[in-house]
């Protein structure tokens, strides 16, 4: 039976265990990034790209406000070379984390994107914190 599904054959087990593997090093999920948050030192910084006004309405706990518009070098200058940052938005119908992480990319930092966004970290049963960029 040929369907919208069949079509199109899958991939090789060995080209779809490329494309897997490749994918968790673009991006994580809530859980994960919530537990590296709990640890106590989570080996990134959490950047929520939203406007301020968003993010103060509600945020991921630990996370710094830089609207992806807004990412320039002289703002991740207190940074590290070699700092990994998360980037994160609304949720899967927004692109400015992929926007937040190209600007973080080309200033030459590693970067993720948390893959469901603020939808994703609800959705998980995780709460959010209100209040002024950090």
């Amino acid at each position: 039976m040929t369907n919208a599904v069949t079509t199109v054959p899958a991939a090789s087990h060995e080209q779809a265990a490329r494309h897997f593997e490749a994918q968790f090093t673009f991006e994580t999920d809530c859980w994960d990034t919530q537990e590296a948050i709990s640890s106590g030192d989570a080996g990134f910084v959490l950047l929520d790209v939203r406007s301020p006004a968003l993010y103060e309405k509600g945020h991921v706990p630990g996370a710094v406000n830089l609207p992806h518009g807004k990412i320039i070098a002289s703002k991740l200058t207190a940074y590290a070379p070699g700092t990994l940052f998360v980037t994160y938005c609304n949720g899967p119908h927004c692109n400015g984390a992929a926007r937040g992480a190209l600007r973080v990319a080309r200033l030459g930092y590693p970067v993720k994107i948390m893959a469901g966004g603020i939808t994703g970290w609800l959705s998980e049963g995780f709460t959010l914190e209100s209040g002024t960029s950090k």
